[in-house]
């Protein structure tokens, strides 16, 4: 399990992705931790400018080459393409590669001492992470969601926004949470589970399970004929 990055040694990292999610990986990190980022990776079959946040953007066996491990860290930036699956294969090449992978943890995140936490994990500002709380590897979290106590979030898992999971619940490894879902106490999300915006989940889901909450209709009314 992964130190707070308030108390970790400074490393130098490479960050895989040139995406937004990359680029505010730089910002956080660059702006909120110890780390220095020091380049981005990219595989070579994707076309791309040679910088990024100005910093160069380098193939997989350039990073090898010329930013080995141990002298400098990893941190793959890639959202829940494929169900996370995309980020895990990215995950896998670091680590069987040698690269520590960090994590960061906001400086705005509310939590406590007997967090467990793994590598690669993203946990953005206003998130309340209660105590006894067990979070794996590869596990990104937007801003403002509520894990309640001795809850367990599994490996590969993408928590959006304003998520609430209840004390005792599981999330399963590779699952996503929509924004504004609730999970309800002493649920257990099973793997790779799909819960959309807005959802309640009452009840243990199946394996691969896709719950989504209908949208809300519009009215045949035009805002301009509302009383406001």
């Amino acid at each position: 399990m992964t130190e707070f990055h308030a108390k970790a040694s400074a490393r130098r990292v490479l960050v895989y992705g040139v995406g937004q999610l990359a680029e505010l990986a730089h910002y956080y990190l660059s702006n909120d931790s110890p780390h220095e980022v020091c380049g981005f990776v990219l595989d070579p079959d994707y076309p791309h400018a040679r910088q990024f946040c100005g910093l160069p953007v380098i193939t997989p066996d350039s990073a090898i080459r010329d930013y080995s491990p141990p002298d400098v860290a990893m941190f793959v930036a890639i959202s829940y393409t494929s169900m996370n699956h995309e980020r895990r294969k990215k995950y896998d090449w670091a680590r069987n590669n040698g690269y520590h992978l960090i994590s960061y943890i906001s400086t705005r995140a509310t939590t406590f001492e007997n967090l467990q936490i793994g590598d690669n994990c993203f946990v953005l500002e206003d998130n309340t992470i209660q105590p006894f709380v067990t979070v794996g590897n590869n596990v990104i979290m937007w801003s403002g969601n509520h894990i309640g106590h001795h809850s367990v979030i599994e490996d590969d898992v993408f928590i959006t926004s304003h998520c609430v999971v209840s004390g005792n619940c599981m999330v399963g490894r590779g699952s996503f949470l929509g924004v504004n879902c609730t999970i309800q106490n002493g649920v257990r999300v099973n793997e790779k589970t799909f819960v959309g915006p807005r959802t309640l989940v009452r009840a243990d889901t199946d394996v691969e399970s896709v719950l989504i909450e209908d949208a809300t209709r519009p009215m045949k009314a035009k805002s301009r004929a509302l009383n406001l």
